[in-house]
């Protein structure tokens, strides 16, 4: 398959990849509810240990929306549970942040759980994952300076708010369709 028909069928397997972002979204918002609700070390802890519930949120997500998570069949797909895996390596570096250093955590994990967005552009040819990538960075950068004594409320609050363009995005993004060759289509229709 070309790079195209593989960005084609990645398209068609992920029915517009809504899943992991609205439960990411609901991650999200639930550390940032959750952090007007417990103390700061309680939420932090959430926030370490929490994340790992984004997967099967998304997993139950994807029932509804008939979409597949990761696609073992196409290589595209493989390359965004790769980059996924990359991001996930950033624990490394998260934990100790929460062991002695606990206030640059939700500024680490923040930024850190956005980084895969930029694969997913290059893979679906389209900047909404550049976009979500770098707002991201930025106002959760912004909230982490700005806000100091609600940190994991305004960091939430800041990547729910680009959880909603992305989704929105994607939701209302032109995707085109791979034509397939006079002689593909002769050997589809007689297989």
């Amino acid at each position: 398959m070309t790079l195209e028909e593989l960005r084609a069928d990645f398209e068609e397997s992920a029915k517009r990849s809504l899943s992991m972002p609205i439960a990411g979204a609901i991650y999200w918002f639930v550390i940032a509810v959750l952090s007007t609700l417990v103390s700061e070390r309680m939420g932090l802890l959430v926030l370490l240990f929490g994340s790992g519930s984004i997967f099967p949120i998304a997993l139950a997500i994807s029932k509804i929306t008939k979409e597949k998570v990761f696609s073992s069949q196409n290589p595209l797909g493989k390359l965004m549970g790769f980059s996924v895996l990359m991001v996930n390596l950033l624990w490394a570096v998260h934990i100790p942040l929460f062991l002695y250093a606990p206030e640059f955590l939700t500024l680490s994990v923040g930024i850190g759980l956005g980084l895969h967005w930029i694969v997913y552009s290059w893979i679906i040819q389209h900047p909404l994952g550049l976009i979500h990538a770098v707002l991201r960075t930025g106002l959760v950068l912004l909230a982490w300076f700005l806000v100091p004594e609600s940190r994991l409320l305004a960091v939430g609050l800041a990547i729910v708010f680009v959880y909603s363009i992305s989704i929105f995005q994607m939701t209302t993004r032109q995707i085109s369709h791979n034509k397939l060759s006079p002689q593909d289509a002769a050997s589809g229709a007689s297989a």
